[in-house]
């Protein structure tokens, strides 16, 4: 179909004429007014994709031609409309090109395990801000189309609940005497909350030590609804009134040893929230702020709830650092309450979902609440849609930089909680630093204090000991580390000077005192050390140089000699110097001078690559313990790697502190986060994967050796730790 003309005596009349002809649809091409009125060109807008402009005007005959009047298919209205429409038509094909390019990618992309968890942590209630920061981190060998998708999960569900914090146990919480005010909007269900954690109390302490008070003195009733619980949990209630100060109240109390206030409701948005907090935190005695947040309420609302509540907390000089998620039972949907909480950086310490005290309430599982927020079947697409946002989008936030800075914050957060709980006294390491912060007269009696009370060296499977002598180059000896019962590397490390002289004075302590049953050395000991090893049954492995004399079979021979024809046929991965080796290794029965029977042993740590020898070790065992000894041989090659990053690190510190921290604390804080690393680089399972994967992401940058990348890591992690303590701007429960 082509352009058509129509002419008429005035707009109205031609439109009417294209109208009955083309439709209401037509496409107007052109227009213009003549002697005679308007004329238009249209034509159908489904005939644009096949129109096909008239051919070209013959070329003119004579002089003659050019002076006659243009033909009708040379007219300048019709030349201009047929090039309008070309355009048209490359401009839907251009668009129609890209739209099937976009496309393609998009579909394919729909099938990787990325768009599946974005498009499922969307579609449940998670923001996208929090779905790309949990995201980022997807391994590579996750990410592919072909990847289980039960891993594919369950990593997703490890992730989220590394973000969200929650209270370890009931009696961190019930155990702690002190005042807790319970805040939030109205309606949120904290009179009854107030009420099923006073019945928790009573359960667990009797009803001497608790007492109510509530401070709502606005709502009809309200002080008679609090008052039948305390009538029911046998526990005295007080008022507290608007202008009466907290300390006032404390007099009355007669010593209670817990305190929980029901506060006053109030719209997050009402300027009184201010003021009530401050009455709260106005006297001597401090007062405990938890934030409820109601899990049916629209992510918008908690956002602000959030937000408001806490800049109120700050600018009474207090803290929100704790929430209760009540009506878990009303809510459709889980995740948008639990990805404020993370993005925020709150502990979730307990759950409440129905009005029964106190069956209704829970201590908050993390693996419970994040299945449940995964399972909710409604989406979020479709109600940001209804409501006119993208999905994840909130009507109130912070700025863009504020919340880069509490993603970093979060993820800081996240690490230094799953350290803690994965490396054995990493705490420890952690309480080192805070000393270092101390002024310096302070620093030996608190780190007496400390590893008085931190007997963490050798507590699991044993001890990895070092040479007793100062490390080339420096005026310290290495110290010795500890073994998980995986044969993992502790965090704080033991002090050489701090320890007894001699050999069998040192192994006799770790093993009265810490349990020490596995003793990796750096040298042959004495005989009469060896003879006391073997008398105690104790596991044993030491290294020892290629001249070390040897029996076998009555011959006398070097370790050299005794390997210098035998293959090397067994070999086991290990990571060496920060790079994945392989340890080649034999072994031969012998005998020491005094006939005790013994294995020795050959190895070679070799690159998978080229079979390239980069290491020779010669080892001795004892003979009872046969060929199980080989995963203790591979983890002391793998502790040899600390000594150089302890080097490194105490560079770097020395160069932080300018020499204003004391040899003994600089070098735990160096052999300390030395081992983490290392134990964080030889281990392989899912866990250690991702925590490798977020400290690096801390640092920001990525390096070829992955034991010192992760070294820099752990100090950047440490330091941006001191200085969030130090500017009070992070919550303290994730970072103190």
């Amino acid at each position: 179909m082509s352009v058509r003309r129509f002419v008429g005596a005035n707009s109205r009349d031609v439109m009417r004429q294209v109208r009955e002809a083309l439709g209401d649809d037509a496409l107007i091409v052109a227009n213009r007014r003549t002697e005679g009125g308007v004329e238009i060109l249209a034509m159908a807008d489904e005939a644009v994709d096949h129109f096909e402009p008239s051919p070209p005007s013959p070329p003119p005959s004579s002089p003659t031609s050019e002076v006659a009047f243009p033909a009708r298919d040379s007219d300048p209205l019709q030349e201009m409309s047929e090039r309008l429409l070309r355009e048209m038509q490359e401009m839907r094909e251009l668009l129609s090109q890209r739209q099937s390019t976009t496309d393609a990618p998009t579909s394919a992309a729909a099938d990787d395990s990325y768009s599946r968890l974005r498009q499922q942590l969307l579609s449940v209630g998670f923001s996208q801000e929090l779905s790309e920061e949990v995201l980022a981190e997807l391994p590579t060998s996750l990410a592919q189309p072909e990847a289980d998708s039960a891993l594919v999960m369950e990593w997703l569900r490890g992730q989220l609940m590394a973000r969200l914090p929650v209270l370890k146990e009931e009696t961190g919480f019930f155990d702690q005497a002190g005042i807790v005010a319970l805040v939030g909007p109205t309606g949120v269900g904290k009179t009854t909350t107030t009420a099923k954690l006073a019945a928790r109390f009573v359960m667990r302490h009797g009803t001497r030590p608790v007492a109510l008070v509530t401070t709502d003195s606005f709502r009809i009733g309200a002080h008679e609804q609090l008052r039948i619980y305390a009538r029911l949990l046998d526990t005295p209630m007080y008022a507290l009134d608007a202008e009466q100060p907290i300390d006032e109240l404390v007099g009355r109390l007669q010593g209670k040893q817990w305190v929980i206030i029901d506060t006053v409701g109030m719209s997050q948005r009402d300027q009184r929230v201010i003021e009530q907090i401050a009455h709260l935190q106005g006297g001597q005695t401090s007062v405990r702020l938890v934030l409820l947040l109601n899990a049916a309420s629209q992510p918008e609302t908690l956002e602000e709830v959030v937000l408001r509540y806490r800049q109120a907390a700050r600018a009474a000089g207090a803290e929100i650092n704790d929430c209760i998620i009540t009506k878990q039972d009303e809510a459709g949907r889980l995740a948008p309450v639990l990805d404020i909480v993370m993005r925020h950086g709150l502990r979730v310490l307990f759950g409440s979902y129905g009005q029964r005290v106190p069956e209704d309430m829970a201590v908050a599982d993390p693996a419970a609440l994040i299945n449940q927020a995964l399972s909710t079947p409604l989406g979020q697409e479709r109600d940001s849609a209804a409501a006119g946002r993208p999905p994840g989008a909130h009507s109130v936030s912070l700025p863009r930089w504020s919340r880069d800075v509490l993603g970093q914050g979060r993820r800081l957060s996240s690490v230094l909680t799953r350290l803690r709980e994965r490396i054995v006294g990493f705490s420890a390491l952690e309480s080192v630093w805070d000393i270092a912060s101390l002024p310096g007269v302070l620093h030996d009696k608190r780190l007496d204090a400390l590893l008085a009370s931190e007997p963490c060296a050798g507590k699991g499977l044993g001890m990895a000991w070092y040479p007793r002598r100062n490390e080339r180059g420096c005026d310290w000896s290495m110290p010795d580390i500890g073994l998980d019962v995986d044969g993992g590397l502790l965090a704080l490390t033991s002090l050489q000077h701090r320890q007894p002289a001699g050999w069998q004075s040192r192994l006799l302590r770790q093993g009265e005192s810490m349990g020490a049953a596995v003793h990796l050395l750096p040298a042959l000991p004495d005989p009469a050390t060896l003879a006391w090893l073997e008398a105690q049954h104790l596991t044993w492995v030491t290294l020892v140089a290629a001249s070390q004399r040897v029996y076998c079979q009555g011959e006398r021979y070097a370790l050299r000699q005794l390997f210098t024809d035998s293959p090397l046929t067994h070999h086991t991965d290990l990571r060496f110097r920060g790079q994945t080796m392989q340890l080649w290794h034999t072994h031969m029965a012998v005998e020491d001078a005094a006939g005790t029977s013994l294995l020795a042993w050959y190895g070679e740590v070799r690159d998978p690559e080229n079979s390239k020898c980069i290491a020779r070790r010669y080892w001795l065992t004892p003979a009872r313990l046969g060929v199980d000894v080989r995963s203790l041989l591979v983890i002391q090659l793998q502790s040899e790697g600390v000594s150089s990053l302890t080097k490194r690190a105490w560079q770097q510190l020395k160069a932080s502190d300018d020499g204003e921290v004391s040899t003994e604390i600089r070098l735990l804080m160096a052999s300390g986060i030395a081992a983490v690393a290392v134990h964080l680089d030889v281990a392989n399972d899912a866990a250690a994967i991702a925590l490798r994967s977020d400290l690096l992401r801390l640092l920001g940058t990525t390096r070829k050796r992955r034991d010192t990348a992760m070294l820099g890591a752990l100090v950047h992690a440490f330091m941006a730790r001191d200085a969030i303590r130090q500017l009070s701007s992070v919550s303290r429960e994730g970072l103190v």
